[in-house]
């Protein structure tokens, strides 16, 4: 890669802006943004968002990463915040706590395969309704001047949760002797 490096052991404070690639071995506290590549080195920390056209990290970065080609996060890299390109690659061992989205147009440059049958979304059939059960009438002899009696709302519902006691605070529950 040919481009800017952030050295081990400097530390910049501020936002970094540029056109073409960069590598940060060091520590940034602030934005990044360039229009080339990207690399994180493995000791390498960013505090602050961080924009590129490939984005590799294998260090930390504490904001949102947006790589407007590529976003690879390789072995040992910790990410605290939202990953957004069109090819995020995650590798066993890396970290991430935000959201991945994989938003965007490839870079210019980079072949596009047509839409197929397998990119399109899938069209889920609506779930069947469940059949309506009745309810069953108790087995008596009713008269035919008599209409059943309906029966009770309650009885058709599922039964209420479970009610369980609270201990007071600072109250010991007490264990049952069982005897053998």
């Amino acid at each position: 890669m040919n481009g800017s490096v952030i050295g081990r052991g400097t530390v910049v404070r501020g936002n970094v802006r540029g056109s073409g690639s960069l590598e940060i071995l060091g520590r940034v506290e602030g934005d990044v943004s360039v229009s080339g590549e990207l690399v994180v080195g493995e000791e390498g920390a960013v505090r602050g968002n961080v924009s590129g056209s490939h984005i590799t990290c294998s260090g930390a970065i504490q904001g949102d990463v947006r790589g407007s080609d590529a976003v690879l996060l390789e072995r040992g890299a910790r990410v605290v915040g939202d990953l957004t390109a069109p090819r995020i690659g995650v590798a066993t061992g890396a970290l991430v706590k935000g959201l991945v989205r994989t938003d965007g147009e490839p870079a210019l440059g980079t072949a596009r395969r047509p839409a197929t049958a397998a990119a399109r979304p899938i069209a889920f059939p609506a779930r069947p309704a469940a059949p309506k059960v009745e309810p069953r009438q108790e087995r008596e002899e009713a008269t035919d001047s008599e209409p059943p009696a309906p029966e009770p709302k309650a009885a058709r519902e599922a039964p209420p949760p479970p009610v369980v006691p609270a201990l007071a605070k600072g109250a010991k529950a007490k264990k049952k002797k069982r005897e053998d």
